[in-house]
């Protein structure tokens, strides 16, 4: 890269939702994220919620100040962001294209997580929704599962990634 972009950092990828709450449960219950900051936007009817991993030490970091929280919030890599427009949760037939569908853009967005059957088992406790299971399909060791409006989440195990793509 030029040095001039050497410093720039991947900060988040965006999901719209439907429901918060559905979607809180699932990102931090199911998938272990912590909410660190939350902005809402009365008069475009719109609130932002910003989701992230953290370890215990990370999250006595996290500032307790809302424009050192939001600095904070904005410098930190790969976050998920998860974008609530007013109404929607209460929309019967409302639902978000999950780019899976055709016609086909957007994939999915991937967990790594440090034992593959474990988590499969903790999605299954969860009543999660698969797409793929760890043992189906021609790419073993992947496990596809929907969130809450139906958005791919690719979970996968790092050290069995080794012989992918041979």
């Amino acid at each position: 890269p030029d040095r001039e972009t050497q410093s720039y950092l991947f900060n988040q990828t965006m999901l719209r939702i439907k429901d918060p709450a559905a979607s809180l449960d699932f990102y931090t219950r199911v998938l272990g994220m912590r909410l660190i900051r939350k902005l809402d936007f009365p008069e475009a009817e719109f609130t932002l919620y910003f989701l992230t991993y953290l370890n215990d030490t990370e999250a006595t970091e996290v500032p307790g100040d809302d424009a050192k929280r939001l600095t904070y919030t904005f410098s930190r890599e790969a976050m998920l962001e998860l974008t609530h427009n007013w109404g929607t949760e209460t929309q019967q037939d409302f639902a978000y294209h999950d780019g899976n569908a055709e016609p086909q853009g957007f994939g999915h967005i991937c967990f790594n997580v440090p034992d593959l059957e474990a988590a499969q088992a903790w999605f299954d406790e969860h009543d999660v929704t698969f797409v793929k299971r760890a043992d189906q399909g021609k790419m073993k060791d992947v496990i596809f599962v929907k969130d809450p409006d139906g958005y791919w989440i690719e979970v996968i195990q790092a050290d069995r990634m080794a012989a992918m793509g041979d």
